[in-house]
């Protein structure tokens, strides 16, 4: 089983595509094209960092990222790893997890949820404000540079009904090394309320409202192909500190 730098690996590479705010009421604002990089150096023991992402409502390329002409970016972030902060956890195929470590008074709050394909990334962030009331969701959708990847169809409800059943691979706080199990997921319309259905095949629940005196689940999700499913689940302990993660992937049955 690999460890969490060998998985952080398995994203390497040119990422192009877009960032996307949903407001709390799940209108989709307009989308920023952004290009993200990541490569190794010194036998792998040093990945660089680099996200560069331009205004929005600027055109999206085919295949993601500026069209031609789209001139400097507005933002750009640059950063060498050389290890990894307990706030995130990588898994096997080289999904991740991560987010805040400890809900605090008057502190923004949030969690990402990041799933990867072949040739596809599909990334959800979670924000709530210094209150700890929910603000807004980020809806990042990349391809792999010069791949052909297409988006995912919009997640409906027909595709997420039934019964599921896979493995699920989860990491604590205390104790990196995950704990692989059986699972099974049944999705009713009962099920199904409550949670958000986005673009590219995602989806998110969420509670309106943390408190660091109250247990909370944040949850992710991304049917990357028809019949498949993969969901990252963020546990945080009635003391507001985070308590595991999982990822989980099934196929229905």
């Amino acid at each position: 089983m690999a460890n969490q730098w060998q998985n952080f690996l398995r994203n390497l590479g040119e990422w192009r595509g877009s960032f996307s705010t949903v407001a709390a009421d799940g209108t989709v604002r307009e989308s920023s094209p952004s290009m993200l990089t990541l490569e190794s150096e010194g036998d792998d023991r040093l990945v660089r960092f680099r996200l560069r992402r331009w205004p929005e409502g600027m055109t999206i390329a085919p295949g993601g990222g500026p069209s031609d002409g789209a001139g400097e970016p507005s933002h750009a972030v640059e950063k060498d790893y050389r290890s990894l902060g307990r706030q995130v956890v990588f898994f096997d195929s080289g999904a991740f997890n991560k987010g805040s470590l400890q809900v605090a008074p008057n502190t923004v709050f949030g969690g990402e949820f990041g799933f990867i394909g072949l040739n596809r990334r599909h990334r959800l962030v979670q924000l709530y404000n210094e209150a700890g009331t929910f603000d807004q969701l980020v809806l990042i959708r990349e391809f792999r540079a010069g791949s052909g990847a297409e988006e995912c169809a919009p997640t409906s409800a027909n595709q997420l009904l039934g019964t599921w059943e896979g493995k699920a691979a989860t990491i604590s706080a205390n104790w990196l090394e995950p704990e692989v199990a059986d699972c099974q997921l049944v999705l009713g319309e009962a099920e199904l309320e409550g949670l958000r259905l986005m673009p590219d095949g995602g989806f998110s629940r969420l509670p309106q409202r943390v408190s660091h005196r109250e247990a909370f689940v944040l949850e992710g999700g991304w049917l990357p192909s028809t019949g498949r499913m993969e969901r990252l689940i963020r546990r945080y302990d009635a003391s507001g500190a985070w308590l595991s993660a999982s990822h989980e992937v099934m196929t229905r049955h």
